[in-house]
């Protein structure tokens, strides 16, 4: 591969890393609690989510791409599930994590998403169901949420360790 395909590989993952990572430190950090203290309303916490998604599945693939190359490029990958030196299980234990907040994502905006949406409609006709049920899913939200950053600081954790090889 040429120097400057890996380099544009490279510059494109690390664009894409600071979307993802960035679009969850800023739904979970800063977001998530101005909507508890109502500084944010609920429509506004939902427009956010509208607005991060398709950023969100657009970083999905491309850090799905470009790992691929910069992986299969890299002097230490020895083959494909040849789990032989410290990077190799760095690489491995990255992807398992890269897998759960694909998995975490993929529940958020395929399942817990459209359910606070339904909620959303129910209220309108039967506020008081409606309150209940939306306290149980803003705790599933969040604690989706703070299992999403776990999962993508494991995910630096393992590149720097396989950097650092």
């Amino acid at each position: 591969m040429t120097f400057w395909v890996l380099v544009a590989s490279y510059w494109v993952h690390l664009l894409a890393t600071v979307i993802w990572l960035g679009g969850i430190a800023l739904m979970a950090f800063i977001a998530w609690p101005a909507l508890r203290q109502g500084a944010l309303s609920a429509n506004q916490w939902f427009q956010l989510q509208k607005r991060f998604l398709p950023w969100v599945n657009a970083a999905l693939v491309v850090l799905l791409i470009t790992g691929f190359i910069q992986m299969t490029n890299d002097e230490n990958y020895s083959g494909f599930l040849a789990i032989d030196s410290l990077w190799a299980w760095a690489i491995l234990l990255k992807h398992v994590a890269y897998g759960g907040m694909v998995v975490l994502t993929g529940y958020l905006q395929f399942s817990l998403y459209p359910a606070m949406n339904r909620l959303a409609l129910l209220a309108e006709a039967n506020p008081e169901t409606a309150a209940a049920e939306r306290d149980k899913l803003a705790a599933r939200e969040i604690r989706y949420l703070r299992l999403n950053v776990l999962a993508a600081s494991a995910v630096l954790l393992c590149t720097a360790i396989a950097t650092a090889v």
